[in-house]
């Protein structure tokens, strides 16, 4: 069963850019190993909340002008 986990800050992508971001996956996984991995391909959109990850050595915050827009 193929799976990708994508983890990103909350807010960064719209319901409609997750879902896109599910449907690319699975055809990349699905062009990759054939149309039988289709109905066992898991794709998890984690969304992790501001001050919950941290990049050199600084907590990061997602700045609102870089907030998705539903």
């Amino acid at each position: 069963m193929p799976f990708a986990n994508f983890k990103m800050p909350r807010a960064a992508l719209s319901k409609a850019q997750k879902e896109d971001l599910i449907h690319r996956t699975t055809a990349m996984f699905v062009d990759f190993f054939g149309e039988g991995v289709r109905p066992t391909t898991m794709v998890l959109v984690e969304e992790i909340a501001d001050g919950g990850y941290g990049r050199a050595d600084e907590v990061f915050i997602v700045p609102e002008a870089f907030r998705a827009r539903e």
